[in-house]
């Protein structure tokens, strides 16, 4: 079996990167171990193409179109030849993108496409209130019609996109993301700097970082010695091509400036660390598919605050395995933060309660023999039409 993934976040050294990119690699790394034949195209500001070997998965690196009209057709066209040579030395079985990835790839015969929802356009438009892109609408639902199969990173996420393309939900197979419960270790509790928060994600405002910003007003006059460390790439305002990260720090103001610290783009491998020293996690966002970042948190059995929104309670359990807020109200933030720092021996054993939770139903080793099935079953299907 042959698995070729498109992905523009696949983690490379100073290049951005992403959540889905971490899922591929992690996924990518078992599958390769399990004798899968593991291939990732990825588009790059490069200047020529690039072959990479990770730990057994391929990953190509093929120069990305910025400045031809209609660079995302151009874009499509360089990674459908990149396709056609990588089959022509080591046949592949299965092309796997997420929801946009196929809108202009052409098919080729005797290969399965499939869609991952780690959520699209639709969703997120949705989610954040905001109108849907004509040009990309019409992408996303040509890319769902090419699609050989579906999965779904959540049900939350599943459920959303098929009554928003009107798609049939009983034909797409939920998967959540792995965690590697090695990498994101139990957390050892001596190492916390007490009132310490810590935040990672994409600088922008669907991830909530405003609102968590905000919610420190309600906290400095009571813990004067709070702090508050941001790890993320900034990232632009939809529609636009302004940087978020600078209109966040004009609304900062001076009464909790000293209590923030940027640290900019934090590599995935160091994250733990900043996870295990830190008293709180939280990644209130408006919305999310499946987070991956919130299940490493709960993997370390740290003490997290996420959204009730969306996909909020299929990977944690209010007040059992992690806390659920109102990601739109800074008060509501506030208020949590105060009652885990006034509670702090309670909340302990709720993010112990975490890492069991995730060791039952995230592990990466179940996830990935969930993945085989799915892909050998993908084939299978195909083989027994033939027949």
């Amino acid at each position: 079996m042959h698995i070729c993934y498109i992905t523009g976040e696949y983690p490379i050294e100073n290049l951005p990167h992403g959540g889905v990119g971490t899922f591929t690699r992690s996924l990518g790394y078992k599958l390769v171990n399990e004798g899968v034949e593991v291939s990732v195209i990825r588009l790059a500001k490069v200047n020529k193409e690039m072959l990479i070997n990770d730990n057994g998965i391929k990953v190509y690196l093929v120069p990305e179109e910025s400045k031809k009209p209609f660079k995302f057709v151009w874009n499509s066209y360089r990674i459908h030849k990149k396709i056609k040579e990588i089959h022509s030395q080591q046949s592949i079985s299965i092309i796997e993108t997420p929801e946009l990835g196929l809108a202009f790839l052409k098919k080729i015969k005797g290969i399965k496409y499939v869609i991952r929802m780690h959520g699209g356009h639709h969703f997120f438009a949705k989610a954040e209130k905001r109108k849907t892109e004509r040009k990309k609408v019409w992408q996303e639902k040509r890319s769902f019609k090419k699609a050989d199969s579906i999965i779904a990173v959540s049900k939350y996420v599943a459920q959303t996109t098929c009554q928003l393309l009107k798609l049939d939900e009983e034909k797409i197979k939920v998967i959540y993301n792995p965690i590697d419960t090695q990498r994101f270790y139990q957390a050892d509790e001596n190492k916390v700097e007490l009132h310490t928060i810590f935040f990672a994600g994409s600088i922008i405002e669907k991830k909530g970082i405003r609102q968590l910003v905000e919610s420190l007003e309600y906290l400095v006059d009571d813990f004067p010695d709070i702090k508050l460390k941001i790890a993320g790439r900034d990232a632009t305002v939809p529609g636009t091509n302004k940087p978020y990260r600078p209109i966040l720090e004009k609304s900062i103001t001076n009464t909790i400036k000293n209590n923030i610290e940027f640290l900019g783009a934090v590599p995935n491998f160091e994250i733990p660390n900043y996870i295990e020293k830190a008293q709180i996690c939280c990644y209130p966002s408006h919305m999310e598919a499946m987070p991956l970042a919130w299940l490493e948190v709960l993997a370390m059995g740290k003490i997290f605050i996420g959204s009730e929104t969306g996909p909020g309670p299929e990977a944690v359990q209010d007040n059992v395995t992690g806390f659920l807020v109102n990601p739109h109200n800074p008060k509501a933030i506030a208020n949590k933060i105060k009652y885990i720092f006034e509670n702090y021996k309670q909340a302990i054993q709720i993010g112990k309660n975490a890492r069991t939770s995730i060791l039952e139903k995230f592990d990466i080793n179940s996830i990935v023999t969930k993945n085989l099935d799915c892909y050998k079953s993908i084939l299978n299907e195909d083989n027994s039409r033939n027949t």
